[in-house]
């Protein structure tokens, strides 16, 4: 049991590190949003996360990762979306960057949603689940172990977004960025529309 959760624990940390369209998501809104928009984000791709363990567990995900046209289906619709943010970003080069001081239920929700579809629209979500789901949580494996297995996987981001998004929310970093604004939005677009086309173009 320790094995496994080692395992996980560093699959999931090491998918955690890697540049990715949760991560630059993230990384936007806490610049928009501050720690409210960057934590409610992170919320919505966490959730996103447990949509994909939840399909992953019951076979979903070998029935997407094996049909052509499903997983081309959610490539496209994911590329779609980040290309739809990265242009979003870019026509609003010249918006501020200033933190509300109290963000609207709607900015929360927005920050909330973008975070779960930009995650859900992954495929490479359903992958890395369908990975874990194949080589660590199998069949024989009972339901308790299951149960500890998929929360240290969800501790292990959880952890990871607060880090990132406190670290990112520094007096420090956040002046710096602020003053460079049209710049951050414009490679924040660049980034986005980049990673649309890779998930574009990627092979299962």
């Amino acid at each position: 049991m320790f094995d496994q959760i080692a395992v996980v624990v560093g699959l999931t940390f090491l998918v955690m590190i890697s540049p990715g369209p949760d991560m630059v998501i993230v990384l936007r809104n806490t610049l928009i949003g501050g720690r409210a928009g960057g934590l409610k984000t992170a919320l919505g791709v966490l959730l996103g996360n447990l949509v994909h363990i939840a399909y992953c567990a019951i076979g979903v995900g070998w029935l997407i990762s094996q049909s052509i046209l499903a997983f081309t289906i959610l490539k496209y619709l994911g590329a779609a979306y980040l290309i739809y943010l990265g242009v979003m970003s870019f026509l609003s080069k010249g918006a501020p960057l200033e933190v509300e001081e109290a963000p609207s239920p709607r900015a929360a929700r927005t920050w909330f949603l973008q975070g779960f579809m930009n995650n859900i629209l992954n495929p490479k979500g359903t992958l890395f689940y369908l990975g874990v789901f194949t080589m660590v949580i199998t069949p024989e494996t009972s339901e308790s172990a299951t149960l500890v297995l998929v929360l240290s996987m969800m501790l292990v981001s959880a952890a990871f977004w607060l880090f990132f998004v406190y670290t990112l929310n520094l007096g420090i970093i956040r002046k710096t960025l602020v003053r460079s604004q049209a710049i951050v939005n414009r490679v924040f677009g660049g980034l986005l529309i980049f990673l649309g086309i890779r998930v574009a173009v990627m092979e299962r």
